[in-house]
Parts: structure tokens; sequence; C-alpha cells
């Protein structure tokens, strides 16, 4: 990719969209990892022939997309379905949103991936990583709230993320999300005329 691509991650519940949305008010393209993954598993997805022959019907809802609630059941009960699944997914996400960043038309893009500092692969795919954070028991009760989900659920998906401290040890920048949504636009805004400058100069 030759241009200038932030990273934004954060741990689940962590607000990662929120940040998002107020870079996208500045007029930066954002390439959501996530966005990306709904399209290959949603009806007709380009990665839905190769699940169902990996995985079966037992996987799919009635249109033909990924039943993801199936999924997440079979992916934690046996975490070897998990490694199957993310070898089909990743590198199809990844090629997909890096070929997004480099057609963006901003002056950075902002490439928002939940598992970017797990992935072992930042540093050659962003000049410059941003982290959502906030503590860990805000993170439970956002989900627990936001998904329906039990805290065990919760506390399920977050061991198997990087830890709170992985992802600040990381980190180029670390966005302050454990108190209100308001407090995000000033910070995000100061963060997005350094990029604005780094992006200019690098």
């Amino acid at each position: 990719m030759s241009r200038y691509v932030v990273g934004l991650t954060g741990g689940i519940g962590s607000g990662k969209s929120a940040a998002a949305d107020c870079f996208a008010q500045h007029g930066i393209a954002i390439v959501d990892a996530d966005a990306v993954a709904h399209e290959l598993t949603a009806p007709g997805g380009a990665a839905m022939p190769t699940i169902a022959e990996e995985f079966g019907s037992a996987v799919l809802t009635s249109e033909g997309a990924l039943d993801r609630a199936a999924m997440r059941k079979l992916a934690f009960a046996e975490p070897e379905v998990r490694t199957r699944l993310e070898q089909i997914l990743h590198p199809r996400i990844r090629r997909i949103c890096d070929e997004r960043c480099a057609a963006a038309t901003s002056p950075y893009a902002l490439l928002v991936v939940p598992l970017l500092v797990e992935s072992g692969i930042h540093k050659q795919r962003c000049q410059r990583l941003a982290v959502v954070d906030c503590p860990e028991e805000v993170q439970i009760a956002r989900v627990m709230a936001r998904n329906a989900m039990s805290r065990a659920e919760v506390e399920r998906i977050m061991a198997a993320q990087a830890t709170r401290k992985q992802r600040l040890e990381a980190a180029d920048d670390v966005i302050d999300n454990g108190g209100a949504l308001a407090a995000l636009a000033p910070q995000i805004a100061a963060l997005h005329d350094k990029y604005l400058e780094l992006a200019r100069i690098g």
C-alpha cells in the first residue's frame, strides 16, 4: 500500500466504531475489516461456498449467509474450527482491506481491525497504530448490554484477544474511551491533525 494508513484497534466493546465514526466526520476513508467480513459471509458472499464446503449446512442461515451465532458456538467449543474459519476469511479480508486503503482518496486511510495487534503484521500494514482503550469492566458491561451475552461469554471472547497491556504496548496513540462518548471527539480531532501532518511528510 502506497498511501498513509492508520490502524485502529481495540478490544471488544472498547468503542472502535464510535471512534471510527469521529474520523469519518473529518472526511477520512474508513476501511472496516468487520464490514468486509460481513460482505464475505452474506448470502452470495465470496467466502460462503468455501465455508459451506468446510463446515456444512449447520452454520448457514436459511438465506445462505453465515449463521454467526452457530459458528461462534462451534468455534469456541472446538478451537481448531476457529483456526479453519480464520484461514478461509483472513487472507480474503486482508486483501480487500489493503486494496481499499490503497484506493482511498482522503489524505490518510483508517484501517479498523479488531485483531490487528494479534495478527502480528500491523507494522507492515500501517504507518501508525491507534488503540481505543477502556477498563475491562467497561468492555464487559457494554458487550453484555449490546449483544445480550452472559459475562462468561464476553470473558471467553476477551480471553481469545490480546490483553489490554499488549495492545497499549503496541500503540503509537491511545484513545481513552472509558468515559462519556463526548470525550472522544476532541481526542480524535487532535489525532486527525497529527495524522494529516504525518501523511503530508511521510
